[in-house]
């Protein structure tokens, strides 16, 4: 059991407040002569009706302090989900073949890829009904049908 004098194990000793200050600190510096053997001080003794106590946390004693327990905290899936997948993205290496999805296209292969793009995009109605009508008249007038195939 720890005397009254002595914090208990593991929490910190801090000195009065004012102590520290400039004039203090400028005083630590110099030693002071002692005062001679026949003269003694006396000691003031300190008031017992405001006397601090240690805090005793074993079983029985004092509630034990507030902990910070957000790491065993049950997160939502989606946000396990997302701190999993951040994990993962550093940890593995991806293959170039998948790993182009992760960054977007720049502006002049965009248009390129567009441009390419539109000439395999398939025909609007407008165009299918004019291009039906288109071969209908040639068949009419007895000229030879063109096809693409």
């Amino acid at each position: 059991k720890p005397s009254r004098l002595q914090p208990p194990h593991g929490s910190v000793v801090r000195p009065p407040l004012g102590t520290m200050g400039k004039a203090a600190k400028a005083k630590a510096g110099k030693k002071v002569a002692s005062a001679p053997l026949g003269v003694k001080k006396q000691k003031t003794q300190k008031s017992t009706l405001f006397e601090k106590t240690p805090k005793n946390f074993r079983l029985g004693g004092d509630i034990q302090p507030r902990r910070d327990l957000t790491r065993f905290v049950r997160w939502p899936q989606y946000i396990r989900l997302q701190r999993q997948k951040k994990i993962m993205l550093m940890r593995l290496k991806m293959p170039p073949a998948i790993n182009q999805f992760n960054s977007t296209i720049d502006k002049n292969q965009a248009t390129t890829l567009l441009r390419l793009m539109k000439k395999y995009q398939p025909e609007t109605r407008e165009a299918k009904k004019a291009r039906l009508a288109e071969m209908a008249q040639q068949k009419k007038d007895g000229q030879e049908v063109k096809t693409k195939k």
